[in-house]
């Protein structure tokens, strides 16, 4: 009873605190714990206010302290004792429209940095700055005060020389200030060369940084120039260092009998590999052979890499650097060199390969009624494209056309589980460009999934959800090992709730609340229902955008889009990385080995799922590349396009008949001033009010196409 009284009576000496007594605990708060950032609502719940009145009273406060530069706000809602005047460590980000800033190593909201107050650090350089003295009605300012360690940062550009001197001229977002190269250091550069430079110096009062070419591309506008120096400008290799070359070479391209101890022969069994038509490096493929209890046994064969690659070798280091093959619109730079990754490792038809395999029995319903995980030799009958064995499943005719009807179905069955469970059905097209012998796009496409890509994706589903569950499976039996998992987090609330506003626009509905499975399930829902239209794209792309990023982790907390408790990247070891680290643990486990360091695995991660970003970027860029390059011959046209994106300096707009991107700049609207609002998407004119908003139809005229900047610019037609 007395502590019922007790709880009573602090609640409300809380409840008759006053605006000063309640002041006072909000800066002690701060004060005592100076790095710490807090929201309204933590800091009531430290204080113990819990009615109305008071919140709204701690927020004027918050707002009054912020005003005051006591405290800072470091994004919306949220505040850390404002340390002004006061010295702090971090990274510069260098912009070439002047609008450079610092983040600091803690994290927290960056920081203008004025070019003046630069020091000319790069972007990236870790430096020391100090904030200035906040000025009313300004952000937050800080000044380099010395830059404590630099990037090795490297420009790709067209030369520009005369006899005696040189300029980089570049497009890079990071620099607004040609490099300056001394004639001795062109490094056999002529004027018109695209070249890479490396920044050596840049002196206090210069206004160009000095460099000195490193590499030369070839000349600008040749299709593998500039496709390797978009390579350059990710700062991915687009040649393979002579030592890997070499060490491949000595790699024996027979298999020995010894080779084949302790492996399962499935050489005498049905098995193909289907792949799109221009592809070399073949790492999965199926085998399939009716039981006689009426099941499937599939084998899932995925090229037995780590055999060939030891791990630590020259080989498996660049492998691991690169941590992934990259794909650009008319090229594929491998991760491995061609010597295995084209030939000894590929799955080539009629010759023995050696693989890592998962192997299942299937009911008639896809139901898996066991597995297993074994080191196999296969003999590939066939090599399927895409075409090929849709053709086989269209019309029930051709080589092991027993295996790919009874695959196809299995697959199918797969799949409607699948997204029965919750999984996202993001079946998105491809831009395809084709191209003529010189690269040059002479027509764009778009190329869509059929049954013959959905039966092999279903079925490297099923294979990498097997290995990830075989080894959670291993895990509840003993102790917890270190393992690369794919992981997909949860999407993110607000995002979701955004994303459900801007649909709402066109008529559409999406819950983002309720039970488990419902918000995926109303996202397919969305996908079906957009399925044709014109802003089916837009809506597409939104979606992806207010999801989490898919990346590898040694902790496993599933798979959000594939709604899996667990899965893994197993069935690409020719070309990513990660898929290599798999196979390996999974020998050792195989094998009833311990687990492994977990922190060195966890920087192999990290380091992979930075590699897949910058490959994705590069590959976006060699598209964007070409569109330019398309369209460069259609300047004048009219196309019917949407409104794509709504930025301060204009609107992008998607044309319908070919997915081709530009802007239409903001000086371009001449009818009125308009402002942006981002809230809502739009551009409002401030006279007339007329408004363009994202998903909004749209005709436009191509007026401009800039190769280096990888830019188109579009007029309105009214």
């Amino acid at each position: 009873m007395s502590n019922k009284n007790e709880n009573k009576e602090k609640k409300n000496k809380v409840n008759r605190m006053k605006k000063q007594a309640i002041l006072q605990a909000i800066t002690e708060i701060f004060q005592a714990s100076p790095k710490e950032i807090f929201n309204y609502k933590q800091i009531c719940k430290i204080i113990g206010i819990d009615n109305e009145p008071q919140k709204l009273l701690a927020v004027d406060l918050l707002d009054n302290l912020a005003d005051n530069d006591f405290i800072t706000e470091i994004d919306r809602g949220r505040y850390r004792l404002h340390t002004l005047s006061t010295l702090n460590v971090g990274f510069f980000n260098r912009r070439n429209n002047g609008k450079n800033s610092f983040v600091a190593e803690d994290g927290g909201a960056p920081v203008f940095v004025a070019e003046r107050n630069s020091r000319h650090a790069m972007d990236g350089d870790k430096v020391k700055v100090q904030y200035l003295a906040k000025r009313k009605g300004k952000g937050l300012e800080a000044v380099v005060v010395e830059i404590l360690e630099r990037v090795d940062r490297r420009f790709v550009g067209k030369l520009q020389a005369t006899k005696s001197w040189a300029f980089l001229i570049t497009e890079d977002k990071t620099l607004a200030n040609d490099i300056f190269i001394p004639k001795e250091k062109l490094n056999g550069g002529k004027d018109g060369d695209k070249a890479v430079v490396r920044i050596v110096n840049w002196q206090e009062n210069a206004k160009n940084p000095t460099g000195e070419v490193v590499d030369i591309l070839g000349i600008a506008g040749q299709n593998t120039t500039e496709m390797h120096a978009i390579l350059a400008e990710f700062g991915l290799p687009y040649k393979y260092p002579a030592t890997m070359i070499r060490a491949a070479q000595r790699i024996p391209d027979t298999i020995r009998p010894e080779d084949l101890t302790g492996r399962e022969d499935f050489r005498p069994v049905t098995t193909f590999t289907i792949d799109p038509k221009d592809a070399k490096d073949f790492d999965d493929a199926l085998s399939a052979q009716l039981l006689m209890n009426g099941h499937w046994e599939v084998g899932v064969h995925i090229a037995d890499v780590t055999h060939y690659v030891e791990q630590d070798s020259t080989i498996d280091r660049e492998a691991k650097e690169r941590a992934t093959s990259v794909y650009l619109v008319d090229r594929t730079i491998p991760m491995l060199p061609e010597r295995l990754s084209n030939h000894i490792c590929s799955l080539r038809p009629d010759e023995d390969k050696l693989c890592f395999s998962a192997i299942f029995e299937l009911d008639a319903n896809a139901n898996v009624k066991k597995y297993r995980i074994k080191r196999t030799v296969i003999r590939s009958n066939r090599r399927f494209t895409y075409e090929d064995a849709q053709q086989v499943i269209e019309t029930g005719r051709g080589d092991c056309q027993n295996e790919v009807q009874a695959l196809n179905a299995l697959a199918k069955k797969l799949r409607e589980k699948r997204f029965k469970n919750g999984a996202i059905n993001f079946d998105r097209y491809e831009v395809k460009f084709e191209l003529n012998e010189d690269g040059q796009p002479t027509n764009v496409y778009f190329k869509e999934s059929a049954d013959a890509n959905k039966l092999i994706e279903e079925f490297m589903l099923l294979a990498n959800k097997t290995v990830a569950e075989y080894i959670v499976q291993l895990e509840a039996d003993k102790t917890k090992r270190t393992f690369v998992y794919r992981i997909h987090e949860h999407p993110d609330l607000e995002k979701m709730e955004n994303f459900a506003g801007f649909v709402r626009r066109f008529g559409y509905k999406l819950k983002t609340e309720g039970k488990k499975g419902d918000l995926s399930k109303g996202i397919n829902q969305l996908l079906d229902t957009v399925k044709g239209k014109p802003e089916e794209n837009l809506i597409e792309t939104l979606a992806v955008r207010a999801m989490q990023k898919a990346r590898y982790s040694t902790d496993n907390i599933g798979h959000y889009g594939l709604a899996m408790d667990a899965y893994t990247h197993f069935t690409s070891p020719i070309r990513r990385y990660p898929d290599m680290l798999v196979h390996r643990l999974l020998e050792r486990y195989l094998a009833g080995g311990r687990s492994i360091s977990r922190s060195k695995y966890k920087e192999l991660c990290e380091h992979c799922s930075a590699m897949e970003t910058l490959a994705a970027n590069a590959e976006r860029a060699s598209i964007k590349y070409k569109q330019v390059e398309y369209m460069s011959s259609r300047l004048g046209k009219v196309y019917d396009g949407v409104i794509s994106g709504v930025t301060e300096w204009g609107l992008y707009v998607e044309l319908n008949e070919n997915k081709c991107e530009g802007l239409v700049p903001m000086r371009d609207l001449e009818d009125d001033y308009y402002e942006f609002d981002e809230k809502n998407y739009c551009l409002t004119g401030r006279r007339h009010r007329q408004q363009f908003r994202l998903g909004d139809p749209i005709r436009v005229q191509v007026t401009h196409a800039n190769l280096e900047r990888k830019q188109l610019d579009f007029s309105l037609v009214d």
